[in-house]
């Protein structure tokens, strides 16, 4: 039995992008046969897809691409526990992924999806709301009371880093566009400094305890926002390292998420108790994956796109 799915044969632009028929996956002992309900874009992948990532991240050729899944249980491989055929899940694949109308997925990788959300929304979860996770709470320790900087707001990692910062009772100042800034507002931003007008560190109106950085820097922005954090403060950048004066008192890391499950189920748990929001800003058929690359390339994303095969 055959399906669609989009794979790279090589590494380079968006029109390496194929969209092939391939035999329908079975599960293997310990996997579940995914029916994908959704898949959602996050810019890493076209890093992946340009060959960037072959020293971090190497992959075999052909791969399919779509790290992000949620879908409906079609079929349960040998021994795996935990799953009936028609469950909903959500999770962050590892392997081969769900630019597909099927994939094989270790279910230990997966979690019940949202009840409260359409499926198809649920993939907008597990890449972005687990980096921001991870940057809020280990790496960045955000806490109650804290001036926190999220810079990269309007993104799909920001829009969940701005509501995680929130939820923790910090206050939060957001860059963001014009086109960003009522989305990230709505995401409970006490500030938003719009960074196409001006320096976004001389926008600010004192120091801050936390710099989240979402966003690529130039060495000069980022040593201008490694200097708008106070002594004791942290910095976390999920792309360009962002290094503080060696005399600064502030401790800097680049961090690369990881898979955590349980992290997820608690994402899961704060979007159906209406705490946390998943901004999606648009939907494409699979046939269009190659034209969202090259929306995300241009920098034309806001929120999280959905990937429908």
């Amino acid at each position: 039995m055959k399906m669609k799915t989009a794979r790279i044969h090589a590494f380079g632009d968006a029109s390496v992008i194929r969209y092939d028929d391939v035999p329908q996956p079975r599960p293997g002992a310990g996997d579940v046969l995914v029916r994908v309900a959704a898949t959602s874009f996050n810019p890493t992948e076209a890093a992946l897809r340009a060959g960037l990532l072959q020293v971090f991240l190497p992959v075999d050729l052909p791969y399919t691409l779509g790290w992000d899944v949620a879908g409906t249980v079609a079929e349960i491989g040998p021994g795996t526990e935990g799953f009936a055929v028609g469950d909903r899940v959500v999770g962050r694949l590892e392997g081969a992924g769900a630019a597909a109308e099927y994939v094989r997925a270790p279910g230990e990788l997966l979690v019940p999806a949202p009840a409260s959300v359409p499926l198809t929304h649920a993939a907008a979860l597990p890449v972005a709301g687990l980096t921001a996770w991870q940057a809020v709470f280990e790496h960045g320790k955000v806490t109650a009371g804290q001036r926190v900087l999220v810079n990269g707001a309007g993104g799909g990692v920001g829009g969940f880093v701005t509501q995680l910062a929130r939820h923790t009772g910090a206050e939060v100042i957001a860059t963001a566009s014009a086109r960003s800034a009522r989305a990230v507002r709505r995401h409970g931003a006490d500030h938003v400094i719009d960074y196409t007008a001006g320096p976004v560190a001389t926008a600010l109106d004192g120091p801050v305890d936390t710099l989240l950085n979402l966003v690529p820097l130039s060495p000069h922005d980022a040593a201008a926002l490694a200097s708008a954090v106070r002594p004791g403060g942290r910095i976390v950048s999920i792309t360009t390292p962002v290094e503080p004066p060696a005399d600064a008192g502030v401790r800097a890391m680049h961090m690369v998420a990881r898979n955590d499950v349980v992290q997820l189920a608690a994402l899961v748990e704060l979007v159906d108790a209406g705490e946390v929001a998943l901004d999606i800003s648009a939907s494409h058929p699979l046939a269009d994956l190659a034209d969202v690359h090259r929306l995300g390339e241009a920098g034309r994303i806001r929120g999280k796109v959905l990937i429908i095969p």
